[in-house]
């Protein structure tokens, strides 16, 4: 398990000890998409969704979810969040929505699990509100963007 941080020398899952790491600024971006038919993301893009403004709710669930990472994902640190801004796009070729979601904070570990779940809660939202219309949707390429900040420094998607 050498390498696995959530790993100890037993291979016991754990929550990794950052008390003694330093406190620096941090920042994650991660995207993903939701493909959908021409149809629903003129709905969607129209404001004529049956529940409401899907992209305003959306962002708001979004935002959500990152605060609520430590929550869902058993062994993330709870972590003081200063900034979570999502912008959710729609792509006519695609066809469909890109989520992009920027998470900061000044602190210990990292936030990429915070921009993971923050895409994917908005993603599943946009999903929820216009199901009604189309089941087929698709929530896909949800990956890290950039991290930066900690020992580890800078990552660059590639591509």
């Amino acid at each position: 398990m050498a390498g696995l941080t959530h790993f100890d020398a037993e291979g016991q899952a754990h929550m990794v000890d950052v008390s003694d790491k330093p406190v620096t600024a941090r920042v994650a971006v991660a995207e993903g998409f939701v493909r959908m038919t021409p149809e629903t993301l003129a709905a969607i893009t129209g404001g004529e969704a049956k529940k409401g403004d899907v992209l305003g709710v959306a962002r708001l669930a979004g935002i959500m979810g990152a605060k609520k990472t430590s929550d869902l994902i058993p062994l993330c640190h709870p972590l003081p969040i200063t900034k979570v801004a999502l912008e959710l796009e729609p792509v006519e070729s695609l066809p469909g929505i890109r989520i992009v979601a920027t998470v900061k904070t000044g602190g210990q570990t990292g936030v990429e699990m915070e921009a993971l779940t923050a895409v994917s809660t908005a993603a599943l939202t946009v999903y929820d509100m216009v199901k009604a219309v189309d089941k087929s949707m698709e929530i896909t390429g949800i990956r890290l963007l950039l991290k930066e900040g900690g020992k580890s420094g800078r990552y660059e998607a590639q591509g």
